[in-house]
């Protein structure tokens, strides 16, 4: 866990990659913190995510994408689409845990930034011994991935795709227990975690649980109606250590480059 500072230029942020938007969040999210992601569907919550890891690993960093819904190949194909180019940056696609040794070795040898995808929905067909039934198996699983990674390969940016996904995956007994221990263990690792989290369109709650509570930051992505038009807006909720402008922002993404505007005024339509 990171330790007390003497002054306010020692904390080092990771950027949202999102122009306009770090620069009313004193340049970024504070490394160490645990941020949602909240939105509704087709608000780019994973989208965002991935820019970041994206933009962190062309900076030289090992960032780690842990996909529970979307898998590898749907994923990959949507950013390059959208433009990312997967040449600059060494990618990593973990499906199968028996070749774990062989994908952590790419990592470590590579020259250049990493950006791991796990895909769970592969890594389930190849896990036999893990019952539906026993909650806490599939977590276990998940836990000991992400951990593995930051003690072999220098973890720095991690995210996870999506709570949702992971509650039906794991079905909690007690969420709110179990919760603050996924917290826990994240802090404990000190990477820079972002959470995707599903929310109703109306904004009513920002998670499920205490996920809000428990969180280090909030983001909040919506889609909002704008005459005949659909716009997708962020803003900040929360972020601890954070002096935040609270506006909200039209979101926009054009030639590889998300774009914050129009803060506390309607777009320009």
């Amino acid at each position: 866990m990171p330790g007390i500072i003497r002054n306010r230029s020692e904390i080092k942020r990771v950027k949202t990659y999102i122009q306009g938007f770090d620069e009313n969040i004193q340049g970024g999210v504070p490394v160490g913190h645990i941020v949602l992601m909240a939105g509704s569907a087709g608000t780019m919550k994973s989208s965002v995510c991935f820019n970041i890891l994206y933009n962190e690993a062309l900076q030289g960093r090992t960032c780690l994408y842990f996909t529970l819904e979307q898998s590898y190949s749907s994923l990959v194909n949507h950013c390059i689409n959208m433009g990312y180019d997967f040449t600059k940056i060494n990618t990593v696609i973990m499906r199968d845990l028996s070749n774990f040794s062989n994908d952590i070795a790419k990592v470590k040898n590579s020259q250049k930034g990493n950006l791991i995808v796990v895909d769970v929905g592969c890594v389930r067909k190849e896990i036999k011994d893990v019952k539906v039934s026993e909650n806490r198996s599939w977590l276990n699983v998940i836990k000991n991935i992400v951990k593995k990674v930051k003690n072999e390969a220098r973890l720095d940016v991690f995210t996870l795709d999506s709570l949702s996904a992971l509650y039906v995956l794991s079905r909690f007994e007690n969420p709110r227990i179990e919760l603050f221990y996924i917290f826990e263990f994240l802090r404990d690792l000190d990477v820079t975690s972002f959470l995707i989290s599903e929310i109703p369109v109306d904004g009513s709650r920002y998670a499920e649980y205490d996920e809000d509570f428990l969180s280090d930051g909030i983001i909040h992505l919506r889609l909002t109606p704008f005459r005949r038009n659909i716009v997708r807006e962020v803003s900040v909720v929360k972020m601890r250590t954070t002096k935040c402008n609270n506006d909200v922002f039209s979101l926009d993404f054009k030639n590889g480059q998300f774009t914050a505007m129009y803060g506390g005024q309607n777009p320009l339509l």
